[in-house]
């Protein structure tokens, strides 16, 4: 809960807490100037990237018939693709850790952004972790010593969202006009957002088959900033960082019908760059 409240209030800081004059024109010298903002209301953007993710540790909570414990403090990281044609063949392009973005822009400047983030969290395996709680299984049971349960060898548990951590979003974002020439302009932009986690989780767990299929498992939020560079007023590269929060009390982690499954919170940061192209972007004279 501390988590959220953090996230809560960055997002409102973000999205509240700065008032800007979309008037303002700044002479910067040499045919340079800080323009009057070009993203015109009914403006549109396609965006298409790739990132990197770490994320907090956390504590894992495992219920199903037999067994009700936490392991905690698990480390995890991402798993990005090895760089191949994956990145650029229009077949393979989800394979990588990707983001996409469809924007509208309900007011001058303020966009509202449809979004998903195809992260990809895997539980580091050379780990020993705390251990609280009970199973009655003794063979699993006997893994625990001393409070302490040592994954590395997968017989105990293997736990990741690689097909992946999605994140399926909905945000506001304000744009500003850092620098303006012919057919060249820099925007900072900042904001907010929050949706649904649909993650395709990968746990075996026990030694049973291993559970591998979508599932609505909690929520996001996130705060954003990004940095966008627009050529000839259409191409757009963009440099983002996002910190957000997650929330999962139902992740699947059997492929039965028991009532198997998981629960963990953890908070993120994000770095990603990719290209995008801008549509009825029109410059104010």
């Amino acid at each position: 809960m501390k988590k959220f409240i953090a996230v809560g209030l960055l997002l409102s800081n973000f999205i509240f807490g700065q008032e800007q004059n979309p008037n303002k024109t700044v002479e910067l010298g040499d045919g340079i100037r800080a323009a009057k903002p070009s993203f015109k209301k009914g403006a549109m953007f396609v965006f298409w990237g790739w990132n990197r993710a770490g994320f907090s540790k956390s504590d894992i909570r495992f219920r199903g018939n037999g067994y009700d414990f936490t392991l905690n403090n698990v480390v995890a990281h991402d798993r990005p693709s090895e760089l191949s044609m994956a990145y650029i063949d229009p077949t393979r392009l989800s394979i990588p850790q990707f983001n996409f973005r469809l924007a509208y822009f309900i007011k001058d400047n303020l966009a509202l952004v449809v979004a998903q983030d195809h992260m990809k969290y895997v539980m580091d395996q050379n780990q020993v972790i705390d251990f609280n709680g009970n199973i009655s299984d003794p063979k699993y049971a006997s893994m625990v010593q001393n409070g302490k349960v040592d994954v590395t060898d997968e017989q105990f548990l293997t736990f990741e969202h690689t097909d992946g951590l999605n994140y399926v979003n909905l945000g506001l974002e304000k744009y500003n006009n850092l620098l303006s020439k012919k057919n060249f302009d820099i925007f900072w932009a900042y904001g907010g957002g929050a949706g649904v986690m649909f993650p395709k989780s990968n746990v075996k767990l026990f030694g049973n088959e291993r559970s591998d299929r979508y599932h609505i498992a909690g929520f996001g939020a996130d705060a954003r900033t990004n940095i966008n560079f627009v050529f000839w007023k259409h191409i757009m590269a963009r440099v983002e960082g996002k910190f957000g929060y997650i929330n999962m009390p139902d992740i699947k982690t059997t492929l039965n019908n028991k009532p198997d499954k998981a629960s963990q919170d953890f908070v993120y940061a994000q770095f990603n760059f990719g290209i995008g192209y801008t549509f009825n972007t029109k410059k104010y004279n």
